[in-house]
Parts: structure tokens; sequence; C-alpha cells
């Protein structure tokens, strides 16, 4: 008996379009998940003047951030010294420090390397931006972006028990507005 087979076909996700999510503090349209892939999750995020993910790390995922519009500054290093507060100081055991990364820029981040992402500047950047393993930054970003939707301070303790539950551990503050 000669069965046929299935034929597969790609994701074609055009311009403009996937799911997208969209708070005051940052917008983030899903374009692959785990649906799709079962290697990673890309997203195209909208970082807003004044956003910080704050430093923090992960011990199974690893990311990858291409910047394609605007500048971010961005950490992805284990520092001489883990400071609680800013880490835009912190340097790593070779000397190396923070870079502003421009469009075109990649940064990718293995699991255990402590990262961060912040736009200093004065209008939105954005960069296409890829975890893995899917589906847990999917899940992240929808329960982030619930917290952060009124606007207001952020409730430190939900998001850390949010970053907890996702493989995060923060080392110093998200930081909106």
């Amino acid at each position: 008996m000669v069965t046929a087979a299935i034929p597969r076909e790609g994701l074609h996700v055009p311009a403009g379009e996937g799911r997208t999510l969209q708070v005051p503090a940052h917008e983030v349209t899903f374009k692959v998940t785990g649906e799709h892939s079962s290697v990673a999750s890309s997203f195209e995020v909208v970082v807003p003047p004044g956003f910080d993910v704050g430093a923090h790390v992960h011990t199974r995922s690893e990311e990858l951030f291409y910047v394609l519009e605007g500048e971010l500054d961005v950490l992805a290093f284990e520092p001489r010294v883990r400071t609680r507060d800013d880490w835009r100081e912190w340097r790593s055991l070779s000397g190396a420090g923070t870079v502003r990364a421009t469009a075109g820029t990649v940064i990718v981040v293995p699991p255990g390397c402590p990262h961060a992402f912040a736009n200093r500047t004065d209008t939105p950047a954005k960069m296409f931006f890829q975890a893995s393993p899917p589906p847990d930054h999917e899940r992240y970003f929808e329960e982030l972006l619930e917290l952060l939707r009124s606007g207001g301070p952020v409730d430190d303790a939900a998001i850390a028990e949010l970053r907890a539950r996702y493989d995060i551990e923060q080392l110093t503050p998200l930081r909106h507005g």
C-alpha cells in the first residue's frame, strides 16, 4: 500500500502583520510562535523611549536581538560585579562595557549570560527578537503586557513572580517611561 505524503507548508507573515500586544510601555508583534516552530519564538518589538528591560538572566533560554530601527543600549556579558540598581556601568571580566546597538546590529545571548537593553533616546527603537525554546516568551509577553497595561507604576512584586515562573532571574529593575 502506498500512502501519499501530506504536503507541508511554511509560514508567511507579511510586513505589518502578526498578533500585536500593545501597552503604553511596550509593543510586541508575534511573528512565529510555538504553534509553527519547535525551535524558536520570533517577535517584532517596539521599544519606547525610556524603556529599560533591566538586567536579567535565563538558565534555559537562548535569545537573539536584531536592531531594525533606532538605537538601544545593550549588555550581554557576566559583569565583574552585579550591582542591584543599574547595569549601565557594569564591566565584563575582559573590561568590556555596554554597547550602543544601531540598525543592523545583532546580539546573541546564550543561556546563563546576563543581558539587558534600554532605549535611552527620544525616539522609539524597533528590534526583531527571537527566543528559544518556545513558547515561554510568548506566554511571558502576554502576561507582562497585561501587568503593564495600566501605564502606572510597575508592580515590582508581580513582575518578580512572573519572571520567576518563566526562567527569568531579574538582576536590576525594569523601568518604563
